[in-house]
């Protein structure tokens, strides 16, 4: 039986917009539950404040401190290795058996659980390395957690790249890391963002790799041999200890305003680079 093109069309439609409409709906609820019971919560000590009687009251100062510390050692210490293994991958290389395996086994690293990620990061950074809980151990750990997704989205915005770009640098007498530098990343500068704020949101919101590597301090971190508590554990110790519900969604909300912010930040900076490129 022969099924009517049109009928077939709607069908589709209905179908697809009926799974962005869940996925949407179930965004706000979350979004907007959260907000409803932490925004009550959020001020100025609140946000500034050192915590208090394990977090029975006081503020979450130290813990967004650690967040930011954490996040951005971690982008540091990723972004440079997954930009340039992706420029690697796609500009000094043929396609071939072992650039088959760098991407599957990228791959395979981005669907690790978490979880393991913490282990792994306990065993070899904070008890093998003698790191101890610490930023630093906290900070290698998330490196290899988001070091997949940089290489993959920025692979993929350089081979965005169009070929006839690099044929007029090419022939105008420029070296393959001239043009990587001044031609390939330029225009492929706004995939290689999308990858990084990605891994930015991801480092955020990271509860297990951290609390077995970065530990869960309340004092505000002097160095990266320090241990940290970052927004998420402190949501999630709040809430699972039963110390303080209120505070466990203030904690909460302030982190998903952050995560937004992120993403939002990076949407902006992106649609920015391609109209002036436009």
């Amino acid at each position: 039986m022969k099924l009517d093109p049109k009928n077939t069309q709607r069908a589709a439609v209905a179908v697809l917009g009926s799974a962005t409409l869940l996925t949407l709906t179930a965004l706000i609820f979350i979004i907007v539950f959260v907000l409803e019971k932490g925004l009550p919560v959020l001020n100025w000590s609140f946000l500034t404040g050192a915590p208090q009687d394990m977090g029975r009251a006081g503020g979450i100062f130290p813990a967004i401190a650690g967040s930011v510390a954490l996040t951005v050692l971690a982008v540091l210490l990723a972004a440079p290795l997954g930009v340039g293994t992706a420029v690697y991958l796609t500009e000094y290389t043929r396609e071939s058996r072992l650039t088959a395996i760098i991407r599957f086994g990228a791959d395979c690293l981005a669907g690790i659980p978490s979880i393991i990620f913490g282990l792994f990061g306990f065993i070899l950074f904070v008890t093998i390395l003698k790191m101890g809980w610490s930023l630093l151990a906290g900070g290698l750990t998330l490196a290899l957690m988001i070091l997949p997704t940089i290489i993959r989205t920025t692979e993929e915005a350089i081979k965005a790249v169009p070929l006839s770009y690099r044929e007029v640098s090419y022939s105008l007498g420029a070296t393959r890391w001239q043009t990587v530098y001044k031609v390939i990343l330029p225009n492929a500068l706004p995939g290689i963002l999308t990858g990084v704020m990605l891994g930015v949101g991801r480092s955020l919101g990271e509860t297990a790799a951290v609390i077995f590597t970065a530990g869960s301090s309340l004092r505000m971190p002097a160095s990266i041999f320090d241990s940290v508590r970052t927004m998420a554990v402190h949501f999630y110790l709040l809430a699972r200890e039963g110390i303080s519900a209120e505070n466990a969604y203030g904690t909460a909300a302030a982190l998903i305003i952050a995560v937004l912010s992120v993403n939002l930040l990076a949407y902006w900076m992106m649609n920015r680079m391609v109209a002036k490129r436009t």
